[in-house]
Protein backbone atom coordinates (compact mmCIF):
# COMPACT_ATOMS: atom_id res chain seq x y z
CA UNK A 1 0.00 0.00 0.00
CA UNK A 2 1.56 3.74 -0.99
CA UNK A 3 0.86 6.63 0.64
CA UNK A 4 0.34 9.75 -0.90
CA UNK A 5 -0.80 13.10 -0.76
CA UNK A 6 -2.63 15.22 -3.75
CA UNK A 7 -2.01 19.31 -3.48
CA UNK A 8 -5.11 21.47 -4.25
CA UNK A 9 -6.52 25.09 -4.10
CA UNK A 10 -6.64 25.84 -0.46
CA UNK A 11 -10.54 25.67 0.39
CA UNK A 12 -11.21 22.86 -2.17
CA UNK A 13 -9.83 20.27 0.07
CA UNK A 14 -13.72 18.23 0.85
CA UNK A 15 -14.15 18.54 -2.91
CA UNK A 16 -10.29 16.71 -3.62
CA UNK A 17 -11.07 14.09 -0.82
CA UNK A 18 -14.71 13.24 -2.40
CA UNK A 19 -12.77 12.86 -5.70
CA UNK A 20 -10.45 10.50 -4.39
CA UNK A 21 -13.01 8.24 -2.84
CA UNK A 22 -15.06 7.78 -5.88
CA UNK A 23 -11.51 6.58 -7.78
CA UNK A 24 -11.57 4.04 -4.68
CA UNK A 25 -9.07 5.02 -3.01
CA UNK A 26 -8.92 5.82 1.05
CA UNK A 27 -8.33 8.88 2.73
CA UNK A 28 -6.65 10.07 5.83
CA UNK A 29 -7.58 13.13 6.50
CA UNK A 30 -6.07 16.53 5.07
CA UNK A 31 -4.29 19.72 5.93
CA UNK A 32 -5.20 23.16 3.95
CA UNK A 33 -4.16 22.27 0.58
CA UNK A 34 -3.44 19.10 0.74
CA UNK A 35 -5.11 15.42 1.13
CA UNK A 36 -3.88 12.16 2.36
CA UNK A 37 -4.89 8.63 1.31
CA UNK A 38 -4.25 5.16 0.09
CA UNK A 39 -3.78 3.14 -2.70
CA UNK A 40 -2.21 -0.21 -4.30
CA UNK A 41 0.45 0.10 -7.26
CA UNK A 42 -2.16 1.61 -9.67
CA UNK A 43 -3.51 4.90 -7.69
CA UNK A 44 0.40 6.17 -8.48
CA UNK A 45 -0.81 6.62 -12.18
CA UNK A 46 -4.48 6.61 -11.76
CA UNK A 47 -4.35 9.41 -9.83
CA UNK A 48 -2.51 11.83 -11.94
CA UNK A 49 -4.22 10.47 -14.94
CA UNK A 50 -7.60 11.03 -13.59
CA UNK A 51 -7.84 13.70 -10.42
CA UNK A 52 -9.85 16.61 -11.59
CA UNK A 53 -9.12 19.19 -8.55
CA UNK A 54 -5.46 18.34 -7.73
CA UNK A 55 -2.69 20.60 -8.62
CA UNK A 56 -0.08 17.50 -7.80
CA UNK A 57 0.36 14.06 -6.93
CA UNK A 58 3.33 13.01 -4.04
CA UNK A 59 4.49 9.94 -3.05
CA UNK A 60 5.45 9.88 0.61
CA UNK A 61 8.48 7.78 1.16
CA UNK A 62 9.16 8.21 4.69
CA UNK A 63 8.00 10.12 7.92
CA UNK A 64 10.18 10.93 11.22
CA UNK A 65 11.52 13.27 13.91
CA UNK A 66 14.42 15.64 13.61
CA UNK A 67 15.60 17.80 16.23
CA UNK A 68 18.85 18.49 14.72
CA UNK A 69 20.50 18.20 11.58
CA UNK A 70 22.05 14.84 12.61
CA UNK A 71 18.50 13.50 12.80
CA UNK A 72 17.14 14.66 9.69
CA UNK A 73 20.33 13.58 7.74
CA UNK A 74 19.90 10.26 9.06
CA UNK A 75 16.14 9.88 8.45
CA UNK A 76 16.72 10.90 4.75
CA UNK A 77 19.75 8.38 3.81
CA UNK A 78 17.40 5.67 5.36
CA UNK A 79 15.44 5.39 2.35
CA UNK A 80 15.83 3.29 -0.31
CA UNK A 81 16.14 5.97 -2.95
CA UNK A 82 17.65 3.32 -5.43
CA UNK A 83 14.24 2.37 -5.79
CA UNK A 84 12.49 4.98 -7.16
CA UNK A 85 15.30 7.03 -9.25
CA UNK A 86 17.91 5.88 -12.20
CA UNK A 87 21.47 6.52 -12.11
CA UNK A 88 21.67 9.58 -14.26
CA UNK A 89 18.64 10.99 -12.43
CA UNK A 90 19.07 14.51 -11.34
CA UNK A 91 17.58 15.08 -8.11
CA UNK A 92 16.64 18.25 -6.57
CA UNK A 93 14.55 19.49 -3.53
CA UNK A 94 11.95 21.97 -5.02
CA UNK A 95 10.35 22.90 -2.15
CA UNK A 96 11.10 23.47 2.08
CA UNK A 97 7.95 24.20 4.37
CA UNK A 98 8.62 24.21 8.30
CA UNK A 99 6.26 25.47 10.78
CA UNK A 100 6.65 25.41 14.61
CA UNK A 101 10.25 23.25 14.41
CA UNK A 102 13.55 23.63 15.33
CA UNK A 103 14.67 23.45 12.04
CA UNK A 104 13.25 26.08 9.82
CA UNK A 105 16.47 27.90 7.23
CA UNK A 106 15.09 26.33 4.20
CA UNK A 107 18.53 26.68 2.05
CA UNK A 108 20.20 24.33 4.87
CA UNK A 109 17.62 21.95 4.52
CA UNK A 110 17.45 21.99 1.21
CA UNK A 111 21.29 21.45 0.78
CA UNK A 112 21.66 18.70 3.99
CA UNK A 113 18.30 16.92 2.45
CA UNK A 114 20.43 16.51 -1.19
CA UNK A 115 24.01 16.03 0.26
CA UNK A 116 22.19 12.53 2.29
CA UNK A 117 20.08 11.64 -1.12
CA UNK A 118 23.14 11.61 -2.80
CA UNK A 119 25.31 10.15 -0.46
CA UNK A 120 23.05 7.00 -0.14
CA UNK A 121 22.78 6.24 -3.86
CA UNK A 122 26.96 6.43 -4.02
CA UNK A 123 26.91 4.30 -1.55
CA UNK A 124 24.48 2.05 -2.93
CA UNK A 125 25.74 1.89 -6.40
CA UNK A 126 29.41 2.29 -5.61
CA UNK A 127 29.92 5.61 -7.46
CA UNK A 128 31.97 8.70 -6.40
CA UNK A 129 29.93 11.13 -8.22
CA UNK A 130 26.31 11.06 -9.12
CA UNK A 131 26.58 11.90 -13.03
CA UNK A 132 22.86 14.57 -13.32
CA UNK A 133 22.50 13.58 -17.10
CA UNK A 134 19.09 12.34 -16.88
CA UNK A 135 15.58 13.78 -16.25
CA UNK A 136 14.56 16.11 -13.01
CA UNK A 137 13.59 14.65 -10.02
CA UNK A 138 11.57 16.93 -7.40
CA UNK A 139 11.35 16.06 -3.61
CA UNK A 140 9.71 18.02 -1.51
CA UNK A 141 10.17 18.31 2.87
CA UNK A 142 7.56 19.74 5.05
CA UNK A 143 8.55 20.15 8.70
CA UNK A 144 5.80 20.51 11.10
CA UNK A 145 6.74 20.62 14.84
CA UNK A 146 9.91 18.63 14.70
CA UNK A 147 7.91 15.78 12.17
CA UNK A 148 9.80 15.71 9.16
CA UNK A 149 7.94 14.03 5.60
CA UNK A 150 9.77 13.39 2.49
CA UNK A 151 7.34 13.35 -0.50
CA UNK A 152 8.71 12.36 -3.89
CA UNK A 153 6.73 13.91 -6.93
CA UNK A 154 4.67 11.83 -9.05
CA UNK A 155 2.94 14.69 -11.37
CA UNK A 156 5.88 16.93 -13.12
CA UNK A 157 4.23 19.64 -14.31
CA UNK A 158 1.14 20.67 -12.41
CA UNK A 159 -1.90 18.65 -12.99
CA UNK A 160 -3.79 22.16 -14.26
CA UNK A 161 -1.71 21.73 -17.19
CA UNK A 162 -3.97 19.41 -19.45
CA UNK A 163 -1.94 20.29 -22.16
CA UNK A 164 -4.61 21.09 -24.59
CA UNK A 165 -4.87 24.97 -23.73
CA UNK A 166 -2.13 26.68 -25.91
CA UNK A 167 -3.12 30.20 -25.11
CA UNK A 168 -4.68 30.80 -22.44
CA UNK A 169 -5.07 34.77 -22.95
CA UNK A 170 -4.95 37.09 -19.72
CA UNK A 171 -5.05 35.79 -16.47
CA UNK A 172 -7.35 32.34 -17.35
CA UNK A 173 -8.62 30.39 -14.80
CA UNK A 174 -6.69 27.24 -13.86
CA UNK A 175 -7.99 24.25 -15.12
CA UNK A 176 -8.67 22.62 -11.71
CA UNK A 177 -9.80 25.80 -10.29
CA UNK A 178 -12.83 25.14 -12.96
CA UNK A 179 -13.76 21.77 -12.19
CA UNK A 180 -13.79 22.86 -8.13
CA UNK A 181 -16.41 25.42 -9.14
CA UNK A 182 -18.30 22.77 -10.94
CA UNK A 183 -18.09 20.43 -7.98
CA UNK A 184 -19.14 23.28 -5.49
CA UNK A 185 -22.35 23.82 -7.93
CA UNK A 186 -22.93 20.18 -7.92
CA UNK A 187 -23.32 20.54 -11.51
CA UNK A 188 -24.61 17.08 -13.39
CA UNK A 189 -24.07 17.01 -17.48
CA UNK A 190 -27.49 17.26 -18.08
CA UNK A 191 -27.92 21.06 -16.81
CA UNK A 192 -27.22 22.96 -19.44
CA UNK A 193 -24.24 25.39 -18.67
CA UNK A 194 -23.33 28.79 -19.72
CA UNK A 195 -19.99 30.86 -19.20
CA UNK A 196 -20.46 34.48 -20.35
CA UNK A 197 -16.89 35.61 -20.43
CA UNK A 198 -15.67 32.67 -21.78
CA UNK A 199 -11.87 34.14 -22.55
CA UNK A 200 -10.16 30.36 -23.09
CA UNK A 201 -12.83 28.43 -22.57
CA UNK A 202 -11.09 26.70 -19.79
CA UNK A 203 -14.55 26.32 -18.01
CA UNK A 204 -17.27 25.01 -20.81
CA UNK A 205 -13.61 22.53 -21.90
CA UNK A 206 -13.19 21.17 -18.32
CA UNK A 207 -16.89 20.68 -18.17
CA UNK A 208 -17.14 18.86 -21.14
CA UNK A 209 -14.00 16.61 -20.43
CA UNK A 210 -16.34 15.86 -17.19
CA UNK A 211 -19.67 15.42 -18.70
CA UNK A 212 -18.23 12.90 -21.18
CA UNK A 213 -16.13 11.08 -18.82
CA UNK A 214 -13.05 12.03 -19.74
CA UNK A 215 -9.68 11.46 -17.51
CA UNK A 216 -8.10 15.38 -17.97
CA UNK A 217 -4.67 13.78 -18.03
CA UNK A 218 -4.92 11.92 -21.16
CA UNK A 219 -3.34 14.85 -23.33
CA UNK A 220 0.12 14.76 -21.14
CA UNK A 221 3.24 12.63 -19.37
CA UNK A 222 3.89 12.80 -15.77
CA UNK A 223 7.62 12.30 -13.60
CA UNK A 224 6.31 9.40 -12.73
CA UNK A 225 6.78 7.75 -16.02
CA UNK A 226 10.78 8.59 -15.48
CA UNK A 227 11.55 6.57 -11.92
CA UNK A 228 12.29 4.01 -11.38
CA UNK A 229 9.20 2.42 -10.12
CA UNK A 230 7.17 2.99 -13.64
CA UNK A 231 5.48 -0.15 -15.00
CA UNK A 232 4.39 1.37 -18.64
CA UNK A 233 2.35 -2.04 -19.17
CA UNK A 234 0.25 -1.60 -15.98
CA UNK A 235 -0.37 2.50 -17.33
CA UNK A 236 -1.12 1.14 -20.45
CA UNK A 237 -4.07 -0.89 -19.23
CA UNK A 238 -4.77 2.37 -16.78
CA UNK A 239 -5.33 4.41 -19.70
CA UNK A 240 -7.05 1.88 -21.88
CA UNK A 241 -9.36 1.26 -18.84
CA UNK A 242 -10.54 4.95 -19.02
CA UNK A 243 -11.06 5.22 -22.21
CA UNK A 244 -13.85 2.39 -21.83
CA UNK A 245 -15.69 5.13 -19.40
CA UNK A 246 -15.82 7.96 -21.57
CA UNK A 247 -19.62 8.64 -22.69
CA UNK A 248 -19.53 10.49 -25.98
CA UNK A 249 -23.31 9.26 -26.76
CA UNK A 250 -24.31 11.53 -23.86
CA UNK A 251 -26.29 14.66 -23.99
CA UNK A 252 -24.77 17.88 -23.07
CA UNK A 253 -25.88 21.43 -23.74
CA UNK A 254 -22.24 23.40 -22.71
CA UNK A 255 -21.85 27.04 -24.01
CA UNK A 256 -19.50 29.73 -23.90
CA UNK A 257 -19.51 33.28 -25.04
CA UNK A 258 -17.70 36.67 -24.69
CA UNK A 259 -17.22 40.03 -26.84
CA UNK A 260 -14.32 39.60 -27.74
CA UNK A 261 -13.83 37.72 -30.82
CA UNK A 262 -10.11 36.77 -29.90
CA UNK A 263 -11.42 34.99 -26.78
CA UNK A 264 -14.08 33.07 -28.72
CA UNK A 265 -11.07 31.51 -31.18
CA UNK A 266 -9.19 30.89 -28.15
CA UNK A 267 -11.98 28.92 -26.94
CA UNK A 268 -12.86 26.63 -30.10
CA UNK A 269 -9.27 26.09 -30.79
CA UNK A 270 -8.57 25.40 -26.60
CA UNK A 271 -11.78 23.32 -26.62
CA UNK A 272 -11.14 21.37 -30.37
CA UNK A 273 -7.48 20.53 -28.54
CA UNK A 274 -9.16 18.72 -25.51
CA UNK A 275 -11.63 17.05 -27.47
CA UNK A 276 -8.92 15.78 -30.46
CA UNK A 277 -7.37 14.32 -27.20
CA UNK A 278 -10.27 12.70 -26.04
CA UNK A 279 -10.76 11.19 -29.51
CA UNK A 280 -7.14 9.81 -29.54
CA UNK A 281 -8.27 8.10 -26.18
CA UNK A 282 -11.15 6.36 -27.58
CA UNK A 283 -9.11 4.93 -30.64
CA UNK A 284 -6.96 3.33 -28.00
CA UNK A 285 -9.94 1.10 -27.49
CA UNK A 286 -10.87 0.61 -31.46
CA UNK A 287 -13.82 3.48 -30.87
CA UNK A 288 -13.86 6.02 -33.85
CA UNK A 289 -16.45 7.77 -31.42
CA UNK A 290 -16.44 11.68 -31.00
CA UNK A 291 -16.70 14.18 -28.24
CA UNK A 292 -19.47 16.76 -29.04
CA UNK A 293 -17.61 20.18 -28.63
CA UNK A 294 -18.32 23.36 -26.58
CA UNK A 295 -20.43 25.59 -28.85
CA UNK A 296 -19.02 29.61 -28.67
CA UNK A 297 -20.60 32.61 -30.00
CA UNK A 298 -18.84 36.41 -30.23
CA UNK A 299 -21.75 38.16 -27.64
CA UNK A 300 -22.03 40.84 -25.34
CA UNK A 301 -23.10 39.53 -21.84
CA UNK A 302 -26.04 42.20 -22.06
CA UNK A 303 -27.29 40.79 -25.38
CA UNK A 304 -27.82 37.22 -24.03
CA UNK A 305 -30.80 35.56 -23.15
CA UNK A 306 -31.33 31.85 -20.99
CA UNK A 307 -31.58 29.40 -23.71
CA UNK A 308 -33.43 27.37 -21.48
CA UNK A 309 -35.75 27.70 -18.35
CA UNK A 310 -33.01 26.00 -15.89
CA UNK A 311 -29.41 26.19 -16.37
CA UNK A 312 -25.91 26.84 -14.33
CA UNK A 313 -24.20 30.30 -15.28
CA UNK A 314 -20.76 29.93 -14.04
CA UNK A 315 -18.44 32.46 -14.86
CA UNK A 316 -14.66 34.29 -13.59
CA UNK A 317 -15.57 37.47 -14.75
CA UNK A 318 -12.83 40.36 -15.82
CA UNK A 319 -11.00 41.57 -12.97
CA UNK A 320 -8.07 42.91 -12.01
CA UNK A 321 -4.89 42.13 -14.40
CA UNK A 322 -8.18 41.76 -17.02
CA UNK A 323 -9.71 45.12 -16.90
CA UNK A 324 -6.51 47.24 -15.40
CA UNK A 325 -8.36 49.12 -11.92
CA UNK A 326 -11.00 48.48 -9.66
CA UNK A 327 -13.21 51.45 -11.00
CA UNK A 328 -13.55 49.24 -13.95
CA UNK A 329 -14.62 45.95 -12.43
CA UNK A 330 -16.81 48.18 -10.17
CA UNK A 331 -18.57 49.20 -13.49
CA UNK A 332 -18.39 45.85 -14.88
CA UNK A 333 -19.94 44.24 -12.03
CA UNK A 334 -23.02 46.41 -11.28
CA UNK A 335 -23.86 46.08 -14.81
CA UNK A 336 -23.83 42.01 -14.73
CA UNK A 337 -27.09 42.73 -12.62
CA UNK A 338 -28.85 42.19 -15.61
CA UNK A 339 -28.21 38.42 -15.47
CA UNK A 340 -30.21 37.73 -12.89
CA UNK A 341 -33.14 38.86 -15.12
CA UNK A 342 -32.11 37.77 -18.28
CA UNK A 343 -31.40 34.13 -16.65
CA UNK A 344 -34.49 34.05 -13.83
CA UNK A 345 -34.70 30.70 -12.59
CA UNK A 346 -30.79 29.60 -13.09
CA UNK A 347 -28.44 28.83 -10.83
CA UNK A 348 -25.12 31.04 -11.18
CA UNK A 349 -21.26 31.11 -9.79
CA UNK A 350 -18.98 33.95 -9.86
CA UNK A 351 -15.36 33.75 -8.83
CA UNK A 352 -13.05 37.10 -8.62
CA UNK A 353 -10.43 38.80 -6.06
CA UNK A 354 -12.54 42.18 -5.90
CA UNK A 355 -13.95 42.22 -2.06
CA UNK A 356 -16.52 44.18 -3.41
CA UNK A 357 -18.48 42.07 -5.59
CA UNK A 358 -21.86 41.45 -3.88
CA UNK A 359 -21.99 45.07 -3.22
CA UNK A 360 -21.12 45.88 -7.01
CA UNK A 361 -23.51 43.36 -8.32
CA UNK A 362 -26.50 44.73 -5.83
CA UNK A 363 -27.32 40.71 -4.51
CA UNK A 364 -25.97 38.73 -1.84
CA UNK A 365 -24.66 35.65 -2.28
CA UNK A 366 -26.54 32.54 -1.00
CA UNK A 367 -23.19 30.92 -0.21
CA UNK A 368 -19.57 32.27 -0.55
CA UNK A 369 -16.78 30.08 -0.58
CA UNK A 370 -12.39 31.41 -0.06
CA UNK A 371 -10.46 29.68 -2.53
CA UNK A 372 -6.51 30.22 -2.82
CA UNK A 373 -4.31 29.02 -5.37
CA UNK A 374 -0.71 29.66 -5.45
CA UNK A 375 -0.83 33.04 -4.27
CA UNK A 376 -4.08 34.48 -5.69
CA UNK A 377 -6.72 34.90 -2.94
CA UNK A 378 -10.31 34.61 -4.40
CA UNK A 379 -13.88 34.17 -3.54
CA UNK A 380 -16.53 32.18 -4.90
CA UNK A 381 -20.18 33.60 -4.98
CA UNK A 382 -22.79 30.77 -5.31
CA UNK A 383 -26.06 31.93 -6.30
CA UNK A 384 -28.18 28.96 -5.80
CA UNK A 385 -31.57 28.00 -3.58
CA UNK A 386 -30.61 24.54 -3.15
CA UNK A 387 -26.58 25.73 -1.72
Amino acid sequence: MNNLVALCAIGAEKILANEIKFLGYKTQGNAPGRVFFTSDDEGLFRSNLCLRTADRVYLKLAEFEALDFDQFYDGVNQINWQDFFKKDTQVVIDKVRTHKSKLNSEHAIQSMALKSIYSKLQDVWHMSIMPESGEKSDVRIYIEENKVSVMLDLSGEPLHKRGYRTDGGLAPIRETTACILLQMMLWRRKTPLHDPFCGSGTIATEAALYAYNVAPGFGRHFALENLAIFDRTQADEIRCKEAEKIRPDVKARITGSDIDPMAIERSRKNAEHACVTAGRALQMIGSDQRITRPDFTIADFKELQAPYEKGLLLANPPYGERLGDDEQARILYSSMHSLFTDFAGWDMGFITSNENFETCIGKKAHSVKNLKSGNLDTKFYIYAEKE
